[in-house]
């Protein structure tokens, strides 16, 4: 089964930015559509930003859309997101998620999760 590892989550102040990373321990991820969803405590899992598996599709939640964008490093064999203006409420765990063969990402066609990586903005 496709395992996932997430990188680049820590403590930012408000406006700063970090990067975040999610890999394949064996193999790359470009047969696979990548999701990012965050959840903070007393809130409900949100789906933020997909690319598809063809690099074609892209998606963005209301809440990051013009501050977040999702990319595909085929170099490092990684599936990126750049937060940039980072706000309080971002606040939250962040964990990529996969989907084999897929344009986009739902929740009921998830194949393998990361184990996530907490992000932190405080002033």
């Amino acid at each position: 089964q496709l395992q996932l590892v997430e990188s680049g989550g820590g403590l930012v102040q408000p406006g700063g930015s970090l990067r975040l990373s999610c890999a394949a321990s064996k193999w790359g991820l470009d047969n696979w559509a990548i999701g990012w969803f965050r959840q903070a405590p007393g809130k409900a899992r949100e789906l933020i930003s997909y690319i598809g598996n063809d690099d074609e599709v892209t998606f963005y939640a209301e809440s990051v859309k013009g501050r977040f964008t999702i990319s595909r490093d085929n170099a490092k064999k990684t599936v990126d997101l750049q937060m940039n203006n980072l706000k309080l409420e971002d606040t939250a765990v962040y964990r990529c998620a996969a989907s084999w063969g897929a344009r986009v990402i739902v929740l009921t066609s998830i194949d393998s999760w990361g184990q996530g990586t907490q992000v932190t903005v405080s002033s």
